[in-house]
């Protein structure tokens, strides 16, 4: 065997003999395995003694019961309030469509969109020549017939002429004074005028178009008489009075104020099963757009010095509804289920009316994992109870 040989040789023999020796590693993991044997064996002799022990000791069975960790809270006595929240909208009694009332060719338009009026202002004018015309020759003919009539009822109050010539002298002169006061009324209806003041919203009109009774030609908004609208379901029929207090909430404005129910709506709504309410909007300094989203909270339920307890910790069985509080028996405590008679809810939080007096500790964490009489041990907080499950594990 050459000097070559013979090296390689050596190299292999302390690489198997390196792979064959246990890191340090690996010491501690049989190490830590062996010692998990150990103390999986003392705790089975452990358990072993303690059953064997209680059954010839009841007084140490009951103290070594085995505990299950929970956490607590006192059982607050305080007034509870409940409240009904609804979307509605911004609305405004004085947002309106205007209209001819008479058909006509748009001879001027007086406005623009986004200007402000006041009430009586001129906005459009229809085309009303012919009535122009015809309204100053029966002016004409009425000065005329006024003329006759005087001079006829000077003479008949000197009973001279007939009382027919009287008669229809007064006639013509009366009948010519309706058909002008007639064709003024149709005159005006030729100028359409503002019947608010407010802030011109949309202007469809324009010059030359044929205006129509019924066809919208401008939309007048104003803003001085806001209010909200919102629908309440059918559940809550007398729940609310008007005048009741509110609080509303605009979200998109970042703006929340007290308000107050202006009027109850009397009939309920086949489609979705609600009635509505007014609810009145004070002046603030911002300028509200109708349609503007609103969420309007409404009290329905109020009690003072109740116990209250948070929602979630109620269980039901057959029996009802029921809670798990702390009874001490010397140094052991225990759970004791109470049945409980159970009031409004809101916002996780619900009135007892019956059960609980207000003072007592009620399990919190760790009720679902707890029964009538079992042991309990508590930690405080939610906090070290969930590291304390953590060291059990």
């Amino acid at each position: 065997m050459d000097i070559k040989n013979i090296f390689v040789f050596f190299a292999a023999v302390i690489i198997i003999n390196a792979c064959e020796q246990p890191s340090e590693l690996d010491k501690k993991r049989a190490e830590l395995k062996k010692k998990k044997s150990e103390l999986h064996e003392i705790r089975s002799q452990i358990a072993s003694l303690e059953d064997e022990i209680s059954a010839l000791d009841p007084e140490f069975a009951k103290a070594n019961r085995k505990s299950t960790l929970v956490s607590v809270i006192p059982v607050e006595k305080k007034d509870f309030k409940s409240f009904v929240e609804v979307s509605g909208s911004v609305e405004s009694r004085k947002n309106v469509d205007i209209t001819a009332e008479s058909a006509g060719n748009i001879e001027k338009i007086h406005i623009a969109e986004g200007q402000y009026v006041k009430r009586g202002q001129l906005l459009i004018q229809l085309e009303n020549e012919i009535l122009r015309r015809t309204l100053t020759e029966l002016k004409t003919s009425y000065d005329l017939a006024n003329t006759m009539f005087e001079r006829q009822s000077n003479l008949w109050d000197k009973n001279i002429g007939t009382e027919v010539q009287y008669l229809e002298a007064k006639n013509r002169k009366e009948s010519l004074e309706n058909q002008m006061e007639t064709l003024k009324s149709q005159l005006e209806k030729t100028y359409i005028r503002a019947p608010f003041s407010g802030t011109v919203d949309e202007l469809e009109a324009k010059i030359g178009m044929l205006a129509q009774p019924g066809i919208p030609l401008i939309r007048l908004v104003s803003m001085d008489n806001m209010y909200i609208k919102a629908d309440i379901s059918e559940s809550y029929i007398g729940s609310f009075n008007k005048g009741d207090r509110t609080m509303v909430s605009l979200p998109s404005l970042n703006l929340d104020f007290e308000s107050e129910i202006t009027s109850l709506g009397q009939v309920i709504n086949p489609d979705n099963r609600t009635f509505s309410i007014d609810v009145k909007v004070p002046n603030i300094d911002i300028k509200l757009k109708p349609n503007l989203i609103a969420v309007v909270k409404i009290k329905d339920y109020e009690i003072n010095d109740a116990a209250v307890i948070p929602t979630n910790l109620i269980q039901k069985d057959g029996q009802g509804n029921f809670v798990y509080i702390v009874t001490n028996d010397g140094d052991i405590q225990t759970a004791k289920k109470v049945t409980i008679e159970r009031g409004k809810t809101y916002q996780n939080q619900t009135v007892v009316l019956g059960g609980l007096l207000g003072g007592e500790t009620l399990i919190n964490e760790g009720f679902r994992d707890v029964s009538d009489g079992v042991n309990i041990r508590i930690v405080e907080g939610t906090r070290q109870f969930n590291d304390q499950l953590i060291s059990i594990k």
